[in-house]
């Protein structure tokens, strides 16, 4: 279950900064809304996670979610580069993920 809530965290957390994206776009309610309830969330479930989980596996694995879900968001919905750079650095972000649950 611990790795259910931390990818409900990750999730959340990619929400929380296209909230932030959205503030900085149009101050209103819902963008702070949205914000908001995506960084709550994200920490409630990053909290429920580290109850099973390591603190280094976990926190690397929620920031990796959240680095490269706000790196999509922002490619595909806020017109960012499609460098492919950028995608192989995230691509490396994911394997570094990997890698630390493997060797947990």
């Amino acid at each position: 279950m611990a790795w259910v809530f931390l990818l409900l965290a990750g999730g959340s957390e990619v929400i929380g900064v296209t909230g932030l994206n959205l503030i900085n776009r149009h101050k209103n309610l819902v963008s702070v809304s949205v914000f908001l309830l995506g960084m709550i969330s994200s920490f409630t479930f990053l909290s429920f996670a580290m109850q099973s989980l390591p603190m280094g596996t976990a926190y690397a694995i929620w920031t990796g979610i959240g680095t490269v879900g706000s790196g999509l968001m922002g490619i595909l919905f806020f017109g960012e580069t499609k460098h492919w750079l950028r995608l192989v650095f995230m691509a490396m972000v994911i394997s570094a993920a990997i890698g630390l649950k493997l060797i947990n």
